[in-house]
């Protein structure tokens, strides 16, 4: 989908490969904020969580727009052909809704994760254990290094 240009920080261990946006912030859990233009947050998933999940089949979130909610708290849930994952806030503040565009295009979540596939939107204070692209690239680092340990293991 067509918008301003993000720059971002190339990124290749192993298998795997991804354009990480440099100005987003990152959670440990794999979901990235970044700040719009008008001022809210928008959240999605990172191209790595994605890939654990596999393709996007459905999602949904059990607040009203609005709603105040605090980091960590479950807000919803998607789901793709390996697993099915709770969305947590990461933001404390208030959830704003979610990604309209979703529910005719769920495929969006991993083919455009950074840009159109956001998940919802947010106001608020990002959770404190958010990290910035460098030290994101450094928890890939041992996260795909502890995946690929397992599997030598097996």
């Amino acid at each position: 989908m067509a918008g301003p240009t993000i720059k971002t920080l190339s990124y290749k261990r192993s298998h795997f490969a991804t354009q990480l946006p440099i100005d987003y912030l990152y959670s440990p859990s794999h979901a990235w904020l970044g700040l719009q233009p008008e001022g809210p947050w928008h959240v999605g998933l990172t191209k790595f969580a994605t890939r654990m999940l596999g393709e996007m089949v459905d999602h949904g979130f059990e607040l009203e727009p609005n709603t105040p909610v605090q980091c960590g708290q479950i807000i919803g849930w998607v789901e793709g052909f390996k697993a099915i994952s709770d969305v947590y806030c990461v933001t404390d503040g208030a959830f704003l809704g979610a990604n309209p565009a979703l529910k005719e295009t769920i495929q969006l979540i991993t083919k455009d994760p950074y840009r159109a596939g956001w998940l919802y939107a947010a106001e608020g204070k990002p959770d404190a254990r958010c990290l910035n692209v460098h030290a994101y690239r450094e928890l890939l680092d041992k996260t795909i290094d502890r995946i690929l340990a397992q599997q030598k293991g097996k």
